[in-house]
């Protein structure tokens, strides 16, 4: 009994020493350093930007089938994503946790944290100005890709756990505000994050150009839907300065050794696997152009050369292979060009947004693509001058939307597909195996209905349905050809 007083005394006597001492002797005692709870907004932007193009630039189905929806690409042997079944693998829901759960909401902390930080006011501004604009171009990939998608509710997980969804019509309006309020945060000649911006350096000058041209962009996406908005905005974009010289490009500097090394080269080399070959619909369509491009392009294993049949299994071995310049490892990424730029400039000049000259433009994209995948410009004249390239103001939409496409092979399939759904060119197949047309959009996550249901039943039915062939805002029926799709 004794013992157990002297016990008890003796813990009381520790709890007395432990209260009476101060708390900061403790603190930092149960950091888990390994996973820190706060996290530099440096290491944010760095993360979220090889994220981004991560995730858009891969071929593999596990990160997005945007390449397939471009039918650049046909599989050697599944096919339930070229012929555009998105439940099976849940391609909807993978891609909306992406960019929600590691891009938009580490941009959200990494904004919170610089609005926090002593930073000097220029340098501050200009960091939340670049933030700003990397959010809105992932908010247009969430917007194009589903059209509703919830947005004003979406990143506030301790009010709504469930969000609404907003219109898209509506978020563009927005995403145009936001947009222009970053463009006034961007100093000229300012810098913001450095290194820890593997695109540009924190170099502001930069970030404005790409600003404007994702402006632009987005007044060319809308411009069937609200022509008064979208004449302001391009006109706006344009005189402010787009992108225009490659130097300027909105790409990523991948590695040439793992782990940061192209997407590509993961699926196409560092698996081992032979997934892939070049669909039928890209290869019918550059071989006849006498494409400068072509060897760049297209592997010379089957000469001449014989695309897959899009939709169905194509044996490896009999059809032609992506070029070799696609298995580089160090390959950079690239998710805007001053070639698309040039494309996009003709389209508004077409469409009667800005003044210009179109063919100009058209050309100088073709010249810049070119360039860019050859080394050099020789061959650009030679290949403009031939009546099937050279550009004709009555067939604008052929024009502008094959040589754009062309443009963006493997690189961009988000963009190749969100083109087409403007321009409705060039024509693609019908998937084979399951007839169906290249859809208008991703469907919602497969459990999104039962999560968030109301919600969900909310925006379906304002879009229509959740279907692959119901339409965002701006993909307006009938703006261009019917768009249904050729069979081979």
């Amino acid at each position: 009994m004794k013992k157990i007083n002297k016990m008890k005394k003796l813990i009381l006597l520790i709890l007395l020493v432990a209260i009476s001492t101060s708390c900061e002797d403790f603190e930092g005692w149960n950091v888990d350093k390994k996973n820190p709870s706060e996290v530099p907004a440096d290491f944010l932007i760095t993360s979220v930007e090889y994220t981004l193009f991560l995730r858009m630039t891969s071929i593999s189905v596990n990160y997005n089938i945007f390449k397939y929806f471009a039918q650049n690409v046909g599989s050697t042997t599944y096919q339930d994503e070229p012929n555009y079944d998105l439940r099976n693998r849940d391609i909807g829901g993978t891609l909306f946790i992406y960019l929600y759960r590691d891009m938009l909401n580490d941009l959200a902390d990494a904004k919170q944290i610089v609005a926090d930080n002593n930073d000097l006011a220029s340098v501050k501004a200009n960091k939340l100005g670049m933030i700003e604009v990397l959010e809105v171009y992932i908010w247009t990939i969430l917007v194009d890709t589903y059209g509703n998608v919830p947005y004003t509710q979406a990143l506030n997980s301790s009010e709504f756990l469930l969000p609404a969804y907003d219109e898209d019509e509506a978020i563009y309006g927005d995403l145009f505000r936001r947009l222009d309020q970053a463009l006034l945060f961007l100093e000229p000649g300012g810098v913001s994050f450095s290194d820890a911006d593997l695109i540009y350096g924190g170099d502001s000058d930069m970030w404005i150009a790409f600003a404007n041209s994702l402006k632009l962009k987005m007044a060319v996406r809308v411009a069937d839907a609200d022509a008064g908005m979208a004449t302001q905005k391009a006109t706006e974009a344009y005189n402010a300065g787009v992108i225009m010289t490659s130097a300027g490009n909105f790409a990523y500097p991948f590695e040439a050794s793992p782990p940061n090394t192209n997407p590509l080269w993961t699926s196409l080399v560092q698996s081992g696997r032979s997934d892939f070959i070049v669909a039928n619909t890209f290869v019918d369509l550059i071989v006849p152009l006498n494409d400068p491009r072509t060897p760049i392009y297209l592997d010379d294993n089957q000469i001449p050369y014989v695309g897959g049949i899009y939709g169905t299994n194509s044996p490896f071995a009999n059809y032609t292979h992506i070029g070799t310049k696609f298995h580089e490892s160090g390959l950079e990424g690239l998710l805007m060009s001053s070639s698309e730029v040039s494309f996009l400039l003709a389209e508004a000049v077409e469409k009667g947004l800005i003044g210009g000259d179109a063919e100009g433009f058209y050309n100088s994209g073709v010249t810049q693509s070119i360039e860019y995948w050859t080394g050099s410009s020789d061959d650009a004249a030679a290949y403009l001058a031939q009546p099937t390239v050279s550009y004709a103001s009555g067939e604008w939409k052929d024009r502008i939307g094959t040589q754009k496409y062309l443009s963006l092979y493997m690189t961009n399939g988000f963009e190749s597909w969100s083109s087409w759904r403007i321009l409705d060119y060039p024509l693609m197949n019908i998937a084979l195996e399951s007839g169906l047309p290249v859809p208008r959009r991703y469907v919602y996550p497969n459990d999104e209905a039962q999560i968030n249901g109301v919600n969900y039943e909310a925006a379906s039915s304002a879009m229509g349905g959740d279907e692959l062939d119901s339409r965002v805002f701006w993909d307006i029926t009938g703006a261009g050809n019917a768009g249904a799709g050729i069979t081979d």
